[in-house]
């Protein structure tokens, strides 16, 4: 990532961490040599690049603190989710109104559950045998739900808990959730690779069928390198990130909203990392043009909109309508220093300034 530009849409992806690329050079070469093979082979190459995997996978296992038969890779944080919610059996899904569009595609015939002004679910009763999709942190505000008393709720009703742990993974310990999903490209790994956690496979089967890779949870041959690259990028994790995310939070909303601004979701708890700033009567489109052509790249809100600029159905679905189209979400990461929101805050305060005249 060029950093003649000021980066701060890490919510959307985050640089490739340099251990992530070294790792995947190094399988890359293994792999052109011959020393490694396909991993279901049972020649010495296939055991060899096995060996790899499985290593790799310890090592993912050992970050988010799980067994390593738990984890099951996937392409990302999609299939991740795409994996749970239709491969596990349940009566009745429900699904949270603020859900990444990866859950409200998989689970089009859910029964929402409904959130407050600040992102929070409002639980309804909960059917036993159903199978509940609240995300651990939402990849537009940020917000953090109680996911531990939300399993206590879930789990009591014998049902079961899904969550998208994509944005959350790294920054907070893993939810008790029956099912997780974690993709790596928001870890400093690769694109294209991802997993899912699944602390219970009763009741369970795979959605998509092939040649028993996963042990039979998810055919097709594994990306080997994407994986080599996830566990590199968890390795080389910098755990003091969310601390300094904070005091970089602090001081790009603190500033904002002396100007005039709001940050949606700011009366529950969030995420460190990222800011979703509402600037009435400026359209985010318009913030979003003045802002890319000042260096400084940010977001409406979700990148998984096929790059459309529209009112953002999270913020709608909060009670937000007039937010939903005049905001901008900021989110930092490990390379993000003071001086990059000091950048942004120069070209973004002239025009709340200019509204706040109008």
């Amino acid at each position: 990532m060029s950093r003649a530009r000021t980066y701060l849409d890490w919510a959307a992806t985050a640089p490739l961490q340099p251990a992530a690329a070294a790792a995947m050079a190094e399988g890359a070469q293994r792999l052109a040599s011959g020393d490694w093979a396909n991993p279901s082979s049972v020649h010495a190459p296939g055991r060899a690049a096995r060996h790899a995997l499985n290593t790799a996978r310890e090592q993912i296992a050992a970050f988010f603190r799980v067994q390593p038969d738990a984890i099951i890779f996937t392409s990302g944080g999609t299939e991740a989710l795409a994996l749970a919610l239709q491969g596990a059996t349940s009566t009745q899904i429900l699904s949270g109104a603020t859900e990444h569009p990866a859950v409200l595609e998989a689970a089009r015939h859910a029964t929402t559950i409904p959130v407050d002004r600040n992102g929070q679910a409002i639980l309804p009763e909960i059917p036993a045998g159903a199978l509940v999709a609240l995300q651990h942190a939402n990849n537009e505000t940020g917000a953090v739900q109680d996911l531990a008393g939300v399993a206590e709720t879930v789990h009591a009703a014998g049902a079961r808990l899904v969550s998208d742990c994509v944005q959350s993974a790294g920054k907070l310990p893993l939810p008790p959730a029956d099912f997780i999903a974690i993709s790596s490209h928001k870890l400093g790994g690769p694109a294209g690779v991802g997993c899912l956690i699944v602390r219970c496979k009763d009741d369970f089967r795979p959605i998509q069928k092939g040649g028993g890779q996963e042990q039979g949870w998810r055919g097709g041959t594994e990306n080997l390198l994407g994986v080599l690259g996830f566990a590199a990028a968890l390795t080389a994790w910098d755990k003091d990130f969310p601390t300094r995310a904070a005091t970089l939070q602090a001081r790009l909303e603190s500033a904002a909203t002396a100007h005039g601004a709001q940050i949606n979701a700011a009366g529950g708890p969030r995420l460190p990392n990222i800011s979703n700033i509402y600037l009435p009567r400026v359209a985010a489109s318009t913030q979003l043009m003045a802002i890319d052509m000042a260096g400084i790249s940010v977001s409406q809100g979700s990148a998984c909109s096929s790059g459309t600029l529209k009112a953002s159905p999270t913020l709608a679905a909060m009670g937000l309508t007039e937010a939903a189209t005049q905001s901008l979400r900021l989110s930092t990461g490990w390379l993000t220093t003071e001086a990059d929101i000091d950048r942004f805050l120069a070209a973004w305060l002239p025009i709340a300034t200019r509204a706040n005249a109008a």
